[in-house]
């Protein structure tokens, strides 16, 4: 399910007994799970017996515990979609001293791409593909269908919350949401390994060199192709400490955007080969340049269509 209900919300945002338990019911009748956000938007905190998680933690968080604690303990894994713990008497003060609703993305199957300003708002609608938007204080939380892990500061001013997250519940938003594109799961992916100082980490795998006899529907000559290939893979090699995979993943991305208005063949496995070659011969591992170069050559086929 997702966050598309359109809460009635009174002035101010609260209901008139001061709860926001009205817009946690309405959400979670939508399938998404919810929980109180107290001052400062951030959750409750524990109560005594599951303090410092001595309890064992909540049976859904990233180590399974025996937790069965009916007050909203261990923040995000708290989130539910039950009207009768919402509206049960352990909850009932929480609700009374709750600023804001907060839901668990990865629990709706959502992902949130937290943009915190406007250059972060500004640096999303050159890369990523277009969702729904929410406003938020400062930004904008972009919602994709699809979840993923969580991760921060993927980007300056850009967060992704996803699993084991919270976001806060700011209204429906505007715009279809789109379903979870490879741009925004390479954003959170990490170098497998260091680059080795000596040698590599994989042998380099055979090279399949781009020619015009793989391209025989590309709209570019030769020349152009190549030249934009050889400043690319420069790129890639010059990465020697950190950050070849990245690169690669960049790379791929910028070449095939080059070619999504030619009727095609255009050679593009070609070019990722090159690619991926460049970033082994740098030290990433040949299965995350694979990786990194193939979400790459997706994610402008995404942006095209």
């Amino acid at each position: 399910m997702t966050p598309d209900c359109k809460t009635r919300r009174p002035a101010g945002g609260n209901h008139p007994d001061g709860s926001h338990l009205p817009n946690a019911l309405a959400l979670a009748a939508a399938g998404v799970p919810v929980l109180p956000l107290r001052a400062g938007k951030v959750p409750f905190g524990n109560c005594r017996t599951c303090k410092a998680n001595a309890c064992g933690g909540r049976p859904n968080m990233k180590a399974a515990g025996p937790c069965r604690c009916p007050a909203p303990c261990h923040a995000w894994a708290a989130a539910t979609t039950d009207p009768h713990v919402l509206t049960s008497p352990v909850w009932a003060p929480v609700w009374r001293e709750a600023v804001a609703v907060a839901y668990h993305p990865g629990g709706a199957g959502l992902t949130v791409v937290d943009l915190d300003n406007a250059a972060a708002v500004a640096w999303a609608r050159e890369t990523l593909p277009a969702t729904r938007a929410v406003l938020t204080t400062r930004g904008e939380h972009w919602i994709y269908r699809g979840a993923m892990p969580s991760s921060n500061a993927v980007h300056p001013g850009v967060d992704i919350k996803s699993l084991a997250q919270y976001a806060r519940w700011l209204g429906p938003g505007t715009g279809r949401m789109a379903a979870l594109p490879a741009a925004v799961r390479a954003l959170v992916m990490k170098e497998d390994t260091t680059p080795a100082r000596r040698g590599v980490a994989s042998s380099l795998p055979t090279r399949a060199p781009w020619d015009r006899t793989v391209a025989t529907g590309c709209r570019h000559t030769e020349r152009y192709v190549r030249t934009g290939l050889e400043r690319g893979l420069a790129l890639v090699r010059a990465r020697t400490e950190s950050g070849a995979g990245s690169q690669a993943f960049g790379v791929a991305r910028f070449l095939a955007a080059q070619h999504t208005g030619c009727p095609g063949p255009c050679g593009l496995a070609a070019i990722g080969e090159e690619i991926v070659t460049a970033a082994v011969s740098v030290g990433v591992p040949e299965a995350y340049a694979r990786r990194a170069v193939a979400n790459g050559l997706e994610t402008a086929g995404e942006r095209a269509a």
